[in-house]
């Protein structure tokens, strides 16, 4: 790895001699100046170009999260490490919605600081020159597919579907497969994959530049043969991503994946929507309990609204477990036919969940798994829906003007 050169912006001098005297217990990084306010900060920034800016919050004149901001448009390939004592998440929000890559909180060690530092880097330069040099790849073998599941009831067992069938698909097609999770609060894909993300949706949101591959692939952790895309790791960091950025990360990931499937959050929102509208089939989860059953036709009926039933697959989990529901009661009460069911098998799946291993890899024997196999054909031989394609010069703002349509009626 080539000399890494920082600079550090504190207003208090001993702490800009101990962050150096850190530093300088690894020979690649050189420390190229120090300011002690915002504004000097962008004069030393200017005078010697460095790779990295180590930014306090708290500095006279101009602040670090204004100057943060100054860099990130003025000096686009400087990347900006806030480092602060203050460990409340409005400024670490903040902080990412001024441009900085990272965000550390003051004491941290020299291993820590010395590994965030080279990291950050790294992204960074791959991200220029993917810039300026983008990838080119083969196209996937056939066309790829958006698989999102859903419902519009917690505890339905959404999360452990998508999990499984994400890793079923990567084993059954060897193919690449890609998992996302939009369930941008409360995710639990990476608890699910034994997966401990620094880097999540929510600072890929924060990236300036056209979400390419080479970018993608820093923020994918790989486990169990598929590469996962994290929510966010605090609630309040949702607000970070958007619809418009949503559609960007799954045509991006489509580009070099042959399957993506996407997890969502139990809600009607714009980013779910957004997935909705990326997809290629919606898995809609349901158990035979009445609240379940209320709040999916509810959504089923907002979603024949929107001219999205043809991609919705009906799917029972927990079937046949003698709740006093029926398969038949409960395609009677969705108005539509179950397309795929599992049955309630709680020990494995609280098994799976709590080692981090998936079923279908824990026990492929299991009934649990062989379901899940039977429900690959279903989404792995689907083709992309022509009418769809000839429409898409008019995607954009499609879901807004249905939402409006709706709310006039």
């Amino acid at each position: 790895m080539r000399e890494i050169k920082v600079l550090i912006a504190d207003d208090i001098k001993q702490t800009r001699e101990n962050i150096r005297m850190l530093l300088e217990l690894d020979p690649l990084i050189q420390v190229v100046g120090e300011a002690a306010d915002g504004e000097q900060t962008l004069e030393m920034a200017r005078m010697t170009s460095p790779d990295v800016v180590l930014m306090d919050i708290n500095m006279p004149v101009m602040d670090g999260i204004k100057a943060t901001e100054m860099l990130t448009i003025h000096f686009p390939r400087i990347a900006v490490i806030v480092i602060s004592v203050q460990g409340e998440q409005e400024y670490l929000k903040k902080a990412m919605m001024a441009g900085a890559r990272e965000y550390m909180i003051k004491p941290f060690t020299a291993d820590e600081l010395i590994s965030t530092i080279k990291r950050v880097v790294e992204i960074n330069q791959k991200r220029w020159e993917a810039q300026q040099a983008p990838l080119q790849t083969a196209a996937p073998s056939h066309k790829p597919q958006i698989i999102t599941v859903f419902s519009a009831k917690g505890g339905a067992g959404r999360t452990t579907l998508a999990v499984n069938l994400a890793v079923a698909l990567a084993q059954q097609t060897e193919e690449r497969v890609a998992l996302v999770d939009l369930d941008l609060q409360f995710g639990d894909v990476a608890v699910m994959m034994n997966i401990h993300p620094k880097r999540t949706i929510a600072e890929l949101m924060q990236e300036n530049e056209e979400f390419d591959r080479d970018l993608l692939e820093s923020y994918l952790y790989g486990r169990n043969g598929v590469n996962v895309l994290a929510a966010p790791n605090k609630p309040e960091l949702a607000e970070l991503v958007n619809e418009e950025g949503v559609n960007k990360i799954l045509r991006g990931l489509a580009g070099f994946h042959s399957y993506v499937v996407v997890d969502t959050a139990c809600a009607f929102n714009d980013i779910t929507l957004a997935a909705f509208d990326q997809s290629d089939s919606i898995l809609m989860v349901v158990t035979p309990d009445l609240p379940s059953l209320k709040d999916n036709k509810r959504a089923l009926d907002l979603a024949r609204t929107l001219s999205l039933q043809p991609k919705i697959k009906l799917v029972l989990n927990r079937s046949g477990g003698g709740y006093g529901i029926e398969d038949e009661d409960v395609e009677r009460a969705m108005e539509m036919r179950i397309d795929a069911s599992f049955s309630s098998d709680s020990r494995l799946v609280m098994t799976s969940i709590n080692r981090g291993i998936p079923f279908v890899i824990m026990d492929p024997g299991s009934p649990l798994t062989r379901s899940i196999h039977t429900l690959l054909p279903q989404v792995a031989r689907l083709e992309r829906n022509t009418v769809k394609n000839s429409a898409a010069p008019k995607k954009a703002g499609f879901l807004r003007r249905r939402r409006e349509q709706l709310a006039l009626q």
